[in-house]
C-alpha cells in the first residue's frame, strides 16, 4: 500500500507536485517510465493506438540519445513526454548539483516542461528548484510492474484494487518490467474501460 498508492505525508512532502487529477472525474492517466527503448516502447505504443488513448511517457535522457527513433515514434503518435534525468539517478543519492545537471542534460534532448523523479524522492531543494522549472508528477497508482517478486496477474490486481477517479498510473516500458507489463497492460485497459473511466493525458 505504501508503494502502490502513496500515503497523505508522502504527498505533502511534495506539495505542488501531481500526485492525483481530478476526484470527482471518473478518468485516469496512464504514464510509463524509463523508456524509450526499442523492444518494449513500441510494442506500447501500437497498444495504446489500437485503444485510441494517450498517454505521457517519462523519459531517460541517455535513453532519448540511444534511441532517438523511439524518442520520435512516441512525439509523432501524439503523446506527450517528461524529464526522467539523464540516467535515471536518484535525488537523494547524489548532491544536489549534480542531480539537477544531470536533469538539465536531459532537457536538452527532452525538451518537456513536465518532470517525475527517479524512485520517486529527492532532496528539498532539488524539488524547490525544479517546481519553479517544472510540473512535478508524482503518481496516485504505481503498478509494481517491474517487481521480480510479482507476476503479471498480480501487478493486474495492483491497478484493480487501488485505481479510483484521478489515478495518475505508473507503467514502464523497460526490459525489467517486460513480462509483466505485456500481461497486465493489456488487460488493465481492457478492464478500466468495463469500468466506465475514460483515459485523459497530463496537460
Amino acid at each position: 500500500m505504501l508503494i502502490e498508492q502513496p500515503p497523505k505525508i508522502l504527498r505533502w512532502l511534495y506539495p505542488s507536485a501531481l500526485w492525483r487529477m481530478d476526484p470527482n472525474e471518473k478518468a485516469v492517466y496512464l504514464t510509463f517510465d524509463d523508456g524509450p527503448i526499442p523492444e518494449i516502447t513500441p510494442w506500447v505504443l501500437d497498444l495504446l493506438d489500437n485503444y485510441h488513448i494517450k498517454a505521457t511517457f517519462f523519459l531517460v535522457g541517455d535513453n532519448v540519445r540511444k534511441h532517438p527513433k523511439e524518442f520520435q515514434m512516441i512525439l509523432d503518435r501524439g503523446h506527450r513526454v517528461g524529464n526522467h534525468t539523464f540516467n535515471h539517478i536518484g535525488g537523494l543519492r547524489h548532491l544536489s548539483y549534480n542531480y539537477l545537471e544531470n536533469t538539465n542534460q536531459a532537457d536538452a534532448l527532452i525538451k518537456s516542461n513536465l518532470f517525475r523523479p527517479p524512485h520517486g524522492w529527492m532532496r528539498w531543494g532539488q524539488y524547490m528548484v525544479l517546481s519553479h522549472r517544472y510540473t512535478i508528477v508524482m503518481w496516485d497508482l504505481v503498478t509494481r510492474d517491474y517487481s521480480k517478486r510479482l507476476n503479471g496477474r498480480q501487478v493486474l490486481g495492483k491497478v484493480k484494487k487501488y485505481v479510483r477517479n484521478g489515478s495518475i498510473i505508473t507503467f514502464h516500458d523497460s526490459l525489467k518490467a517486460e513480462k509483466n507489463l505485456k500481461y497486465a497492460l493489456p488487460r488493465a485497459i481492457e478492464w478500466l474501460k468495463e469500468q466506465g473511466y475514460a483515459f485523459k493525458v497530463i496537460d
